[in-house]
């Protein structure tokens, strides 16, 4: 009996770590775009890290842990980007990283998906939902979507009548099997 017990055991640990399918993040792109005097702002951030263990297949068994670094972020404006660099925006010197962590993935159709992650910024975490494509070519993963945030959630800058509270991020991301 005890014999039976530990194969059955083995046979769904094993099934359980070989859904998960590991992808390694050999490109990605974060940017985001924000209205401010009523002229939209591009920008982007780089040093994307992280986990990424995605099978369509299993999505419950699927999870991320991407992060960027807020020192990278870029305007094409190196007064601008001082700026939100300091303590009014991002604080890059005391929280160098900006988290999205998954919660749960849900199918919508085709290569079309969502997930509810939590997004931390500035060490203030929301839950947010991140619609997104995925397509597989090979041993290639490609992962693209949209999100939209209000900065004041997260602490990133004050009141403003000039600055849209509103700002847009678009993730594009290439992994390795």
């Amino acid at each position: 009996m005890k014999k039976y017990f530990a194969v059955i055991i083995l046979i769904f640990v094993s099934t359980f770590v070989f859904a998960q399918v590991k992808h390694t993040i050999t490109k990605s792109s974060v940017t985001f775009q924000i209205k401010n005097m009523g002229i939209t702002i591009n920008g982007s951030i780089g040093g994307t890290k992280g986990e990424i263990q995605f099978d369509p297949a299993h999505l419950d068994a699927s999870e991320m842990d991407v992060s960027v670094e807020t020192n990278t972020v870029n305007t094409e404006n190196d007064t601008r980007d001082d700026h939100l660099k300091s303590d009014s925006y991002f604080d890059a010197a005391k929280y160098p990283r900006i988290t999205i962590r998954s919660v749960s993935f849900k199918h919508n159709s085709g290569n079309n998906y969502t997930g509810k992650f939590n997004l931390t910024i500035k060490d203030k975490t929301n839950p947010v939902e991140l619609p997104f494509t995925y397509t597989e070519t090979g041993n290639t993963g490609s992962f693209k979507g949209t999100l939209k945030i209000k900065r004041s959630d997260y602490g990133i800058g004050g009141k403003s009548l000039i600055l849209s509270n509103d700002v847009t991020i678009l993730v594009d991301v290439t992994t390795g099997k």
